[in-house]
Parts: structure tokens; sequence; C-alpha cells
């Protein structure tokens, strides 16, 4: 118990860490990226404003899985993870994730189509499999939160 107490104590202060990393990023550093990046290649400045978007946007998402994650630590630490209150912190992390892989598929395809190198659309491909992956996984484990959340009531109303 005290390690598990320790241990949501140590992921508490790397997400606020996280978070305000991410926010630094979205704030300050891809902006000024991108415009960086649209002075130095002006062919492909045309791209400085939706690679801004869709980059800031998939760090929104990481925003939601923390903030999710946050709220599930503290049904954890108060031992109400078994709710359902947790299930909708769940689905949150479920459809931040399907929201950037459905971005992702997005700037995948636009990348593929337009390619002259197989390097970016595999690297691509490979992060589009990981998030394929990581959603797939959070629907699993959703689904056995559901049944154990269903056992836990069964046992409460026997006891």
């Amino acid at each position: 118990m005290v390690t598990e107490h320790r241990a949501v104590a140590a992921l508490r202060v790397f997400l606020v860490l996280l978070f305000g990393i991410l926010v630094m990023f979205q704030t300050f550093s891809l902006p000024g990226q991108f415009a960086h990046m649209a002075r130095e290649s002006p062919d492909f400045a045309y791209l400085r404003w939706p690679a801004t978007a869709v980059t800031v946007f998939w760090l929104l998402c990481v925003q939601v899985v923390i903030v999710a994650t946050w709220k599930l630590l503290s049904l954890v630490k108060a031992d109400r993870i078994f709710t359902e209150v947790a299930l909708k912190w769940v689905d949150a992390i479920v459809w931040a994730i399907a929201a950037a892989w459905a971005v992702l598929v997005g700037v995948f395809l636009y990348v593929g189509f337009n390619a002259d190198d197989p390097g970016l659309p595999l690297l691509l491909f490979l992060l589009l499999t990981g998030v394929t992956v990581l959603g797939l996984l959070m629907v699993v484990m959703r689904a056995l939160l559901r049944q154990a959340t269903t056992l836990r009531t069964d046992m409460e109303a026997v006891i």
C-alpha cells in the first residue's frame, strides 16, 4: 500500500511536469518552429498554419489524457476506481486517442500521397500503428474495468 501511494504521488508530479511542458510547446515552441520552417523553406510555407494546428491539437489530446489520468488516480486513492465515474474518465481517454488517431490518418494520407521519400510516410505509419495499438488497448482496459465494476457491485450487493 505504501508503494502504491508513492507511485501515485510520483506519477502526479510527472503528470504536472508533462502538462506544463506540453503547454510551453503549444504556446511557444511549435508556432515559432513552424514560422521558422516557413521562412527557411518558402515552398512549404503554406503548411505553417495547418501543421501548427494539427500538432497543437495532438498535444491537446495528450493533455486530455493527462487530466483523465489524474482524475483516475484520485479515484484510485479514494478507492472508487470501480465506479461509473471511472468509466467516464476512461471514455475521455479513448475519445482523445480516437480523435488524435483520426487526424493522424489524415496527415498520413496527405504525406503519403505527396512524399518523394518513403522515410516520413514510414515513420508516420509506425506512429499510426502505435496509436492504434494504444487506442485498442484502452478499449480492452475499459472493458476490463467495466467487468470489474460489475463484479464489485455484485459482491457489495451480496455482502
